[in-house]
């Protein structure tokens, strides 16, 4: 395996797959004693571009944020349209499903972790960027995902 493929180590986030988001969203809250964040819908296929196995999916999510510090809690309630939330949450239940890093370069980064064996399962766009889900669960026993913002 090529070494720092990312060109960084340090992990933005840590994102959870959930049955209910605000029973999960609040439990969190209480226990970090915050205030609980509100969730919102992902966007839609014709804003979001979502590709999910290569192919165009409706699918959608409700997140909800945990600004850790340095790090974010990621809350995931997936909608029942193919997507890798609903796939890892159908067949694994809840909890963990990735870890995240901030890149520049998506494509390149994501032909170098292809090329290292870590498949691209689902991409798409958000408000101020775009994010990629790769398959490095043989490798690192957990999906990662990239992050690449948009410079303002």
């Amino acid at each position: 395996m090529d070494k720092n493929i990312l060109g960084t180590k340090t992990i933005t986030q840590i994102g959870l797959l959930v049955h209910d988001i605000d029973e999960t969203s609040q439990a969190y809250a209480d226990f970090f004693g915050v205030e609980k964040p509100s969730w919102f819908w992902t966007d839609t296929v014709d804003k979001a571009q979502t590709a999910y196995n290569g192919e165009s999916s409706e699918a959608r999510a409700k997140l909800a944020f945990f600004d850790m510090g340095s790090l974010q809690l990621e809350l995931i309630e997936p909608d029942e349209h193919p997507s890798t939330w609903r796939e890892h949450l159908d067949q694994h239940g809840e909890g963990p499903h990735h870890i995240a890093f901030v890149v520049e370069g998506m494509k390149e980064k994501v032909a170098l972790m292809e090329k290292n064996g870590m498949a691209l399962v689902q991409k798409g766009e958000y408000t101020g960027g775009r994010y990629a889900y790769l398959d490095s669960f043989k490798q690192l026993k957990i999906m990662l995902e990239l992050l690449e913002n948009d410079k303002s």
